[in-house]
C-alpha cells in the first residue's frame, strides 16, 4: 500500500470507517497485508474485501490491514460504504456587485 492510499484509509478510520469490532483473541499477521491485533483491541472496519467472504480491511494501532471476521466481534451492523467522486471545481452561482431582483412579467 502506498503512502497516499494509507493516508486516505487513516483519515477514513479517524471518521469511524464503516463500523467497529473487538478482537476475540490475539492474531499474528501472517502476510504483509494482514492486520495484527491483540485480544480486546478495537478495530475500525474500513471495508469488506470484494470476492473474499468474511475478510475485511481494518485499522488498529496506526496500521491498516486485512483480518477475518471469525477473529472479531462486530459492535453493530456495518454501514454501507458511500462511494463519492470529488470534483476539483464546484458549481456556485457567480456573485455580482449588487443584489439581483427577478422582474415580474408585465401583462
Amino acid at each position: 500500500m502506498d503512502a497516499a492510499e494509507l493516508s486516505r484509509w487513516t483519515r477514513f478510520a479517524a471518521k469511524g470507517g464503516i463500523g467497529k469490532c473487538t478482537a476475540k483473541h490475539d492474531c499474528v499477521a501472517e502476510g504483509n497485508e494482514d492486520l495484527m491485533f491483540m485480544r480486546d483491541d478495537v478495530i475500525t472496519v474500513l471495508m469488506q474485501i470484494p470476492n473474499m467472504d468474511g475478510v475485511y480491511l481494518g485499522y488498529c494501532e496506526g496500521v491498516v490491514g486485512r483480518f477475518q471476521a471469525q477473529h472479531v466481534h462486530f459492535h453493530s451492523k456495518l454501514k454501507r460504504p458511500v462511494m463519492t467522486k470529488r470534483n476539483s471545481s464546484t458549481s456556485r452561482p457567480s456573485s455580482s456587485s449588487g443584489p439581483q431582483h427577478a422582474k415580474s412579467p408585465t401583462p
